[in-house]
């Protein structure tokens, strides 16, 4: 098994590759990529992290948003056909997870409790999250009916739902994909008063991302007074999010992560191709990073 270079818990590489084809040139290209996992998140952790971008020259910038995400922003004067982005991360991995640490300053973040466009509720989800929060004997309860209660009234499928579908849209239709579920209990939980936020990443052993939701409750471990911690639920499989689940950013809904998103100006639309390798470091990798 892959080690961290201090012997704290299992390494593991992070392969994404993204690829935009134009029928015609495009000019002034903008893109943001959220793909490079956060320097720590409860007990995962970022070693290294890399970028190539190949088919056309550009301009890179790297920065923290405001939920502490790792994004990049690019630019290109002009793309003749095509672009590609390829990017890597050596991500170790302590214990169980599914728990993180909130700063002080995000503990109060008024984000996590205010419904978004994709997260507002309707008439059925406010009742749900009534139904539920006069049930449960407290947040961490809430929680887990909310993530279960989430499950049972929705049927993964693919192709259903696209990235502007809202909570209640999928609600209504019973159908959807692990955003999908996640906006749901997102609404729930919010609707019910308790702080949640959208978790991008990968799930060890799935080929595309996958999304689920934290919840930020005080610690259930009372390890200190007052302390407030992110638990991970995953309502697409009904159980808390832990080992095996790889996070990569948080924020409101999906619109605050999305993996790759940008602007040009130009005739059409660019047609995206994507791949994704998530598995254990080779000893190569362990070296560099040592």
């Amino acid at each position: 098994m892959a080690e961290s270079p201090d012997g704290g818990g299992s390494l593991y590489l992070l392969e994404q590759r993204f690829r935009y084809r134009y029928d015609t040139p495009v000019v002034r290209l903008r893109h943001r990529l959220v793909v490079v996992p956060p320097a720590a998140h409860g007990g995962q952790y970022r070693l290294d992290h890399g970028l190539t971008v190949s088919g056309a020259l550009v301009s890179v910038s790297e920065s923290l948003d405001s939920f502490g995400n790792h994004v990049t922003e690019l630019g290109a004067a002009t793309v003749s056909e095509w672009i590609e982005f390829e990017a890597w991360a050596l991500v170790g991995c302590r214990g169980a997870g599914g728990v993180a640490t909130v700063a002080p300053e995000s503990a109060g973040d008024d984000r996590l409790l205010a419904p978004t466009p994709l997260t507002e509720t309707d008439g059925r989800l406010a009742d749900a999250a009534g139904e539920l929060s006069a049930t449960a004997s407290g947040a961490m309860d809430l929680a887990e009916r909310a993530c279960a209660w989430t499950h049972r009234s929705m049927t993964y499928q693919h192709g259903i739902t696209g990235v502007h579908t809202t909570a209640a849209e999928a609600l209504a239709g019973g159908q959807g994909v692990c955003q999908d579920y996640a906006h749901v209990m997102l609404a729930l939980c919010r609707q019910a008063g308790l702080p949640a936020r959208y978790v991008s990443g990968h799930l060890l052993g799935e080929g595309g991302s996958h999304a689920w939701v934290e919840v930020v409750v005080d610690d259930p471990l009372r390890t200190s007074s007052g302390r407030m911690v992110a638990v991970a639920f995953d309502p697409t499989h009904d159980r808390r999010a832990g080992q095996g689940y790889f996070t990569v950013a948080v924020g409101r809904d999906y619109a605050d992560v999305a993996p790759t998103s940008g602007t040009f100006e130009g005739t059409g639309p660019g047609l995206l191709s994507a791949a994704k390798r998530l598995g254990l470091a080779d000893a190569d990798r362990r070296t560099a990073a040592s």
